[in-house]
């Protein structure tokens, strides 16, 4: 074999040999991108799984807010309804008057009258069998 075969054995060893690296470094290229590409769709499929699971569970909680809502409004209004009868109640017998110790004070008094007006009747009799 001659020199000028002999490099162009080795001119075609060395081509071949820097094929081989640009597809190894090519298919590296597309295992690594494969493997991204398989994550992100496991992530994206995660993301819209655990998505989906929060709108669920958002729902859920908001249908027992609107329930607790409802109940605290419900007792809200019964509670309101019992005041305002109690209210009237107390209207009715008087006790809301803000005049109250006013009307103690005329009480007081009328008492007193009567009690003298009592006390001068009581001694009437007794001076008439003196």
């Amino acid at each position: 074999m001659n020199n000028i075969d002999m490099i162009k054995e080795k001119a075609a060893t060395a081509e071949e040999i820097a094929r081989k690296v640009w597809l190894a470094g090519l298919g590296a290229y597309g295992k690594g991108y494969e493997e991204v590409k398989g994550r992100f769709e496991t992530l994206s499929t995660d993301s819209n799984k655990l998505f989906d699971e929060l709108v669920v569970k958002g729902a859920k909680l908001e249908a027992e807010g609107k329930g607790k809502v409802k109940e605290v409004q419900t007792k809200v209004a019964a509670k309101t309804e019992i005041e305002t009868r109690i209210e009237t109640v107390r209207t009715k017998l008087g006790f809301n008057n803000t005049d109250s110790d006013q009307k103690i004070e005329e009480l007081n008094t009328k008492i007193d009258a009567l009690t003298a007006a009592v006390a001068k009747l009581a001694a009437k009799p007794a001076a008439k069998k003196a």
